[in-house]
């Protein structure tokens, strides 16, 4: 089945600890931009590349992307990666929903960094072979690439299907919500008011 002719879901995968605005509007703007059908937030379960640090527990990550999500037409969670045990590899996930879900077409959601960092993923070659791979477009100075010659790049290496956002990246990083709401300072402007609140009546990172 052609690809034009295939429901056209994104996966929107991340830790999530917490989802933030500049995930949702990611999203909506992939949503957007590439007519998709459904976008579906999938929190890791063990991501393998976290393990310098403590992970917040699948539930309490789950609860408030559904928070965060609530009320956008066409987004949905997707506990895929959360149940199942050990390490979690994006190209597992995408081999398993393949086999799912054989007549949707996937995109792979990520932010411009992530353009590079790909071939330290594992399996990459699956990955954009399973799905279309979805950037925000930003340059960075100290990348020995432009961000177009990534693109380019990982094209003529792995046979990959980009599409490239013309989204404005917003400033806001997990790390900095964690570290403001363990100084118990204010984090409305970095995230949902709902997962604010979650955050504030369970202690998260304090």
């Amino acid at each position: 089945m052609e690809k034009e002719n295939r429901k056209r879901v994104g996966i929107m995968g991340g830790t999530f600890d917490p989802i933030h605005k500049a995930h949702i509007a990611l999203a909506e703007c992939a949503k957007a931009q590439l007519s998709l059908d459904e976008v579906w937030f999938m929190p890791a379960g063990d991501p393998y590349l976290k393990h310098s640090r403590k992970v917040s527990p699948a539930a309490d990550r789950a609860a408030m992307t559904e928070l965060a999500i609530a009320g956008h037409t066409g987004f949905r969670l997707s506990r895929l990666e959360m149940e199942r045990s050990g390490e979690t590899y994006t190209s597992e996930t995408l081999t398993i929903l393949h086999a799912q879900y054989p007549d949707v077409h996937f995109y792979f959601i990520v932010g411009s960094d992530s353009l590079y960092q790909l071939e330290r993923w594992h399996a990459p070659e699956t990955i954009l072979r399973l799905a279309t791979l979805v950037a925000a477009e930003r340059e960075y100075a100290d990348r020995p690439r432009s961000f177009g010659a990534q693109v380019r790049y990982l094209e003529e290496c792995y046979g990959a299907d980009v599409a490239v956002l013309p989204f404005e990246e917003m400033d806001i990083s997990s790390t900095e919500i964690r570290e403001r709401a363990a100084r118990g300072e204010d984090i409305t402007a970095l995230v949902p008011a709902a997962v604010a609140a979650y955050i504030e009546a369970h202690q998260l990172y304090r």
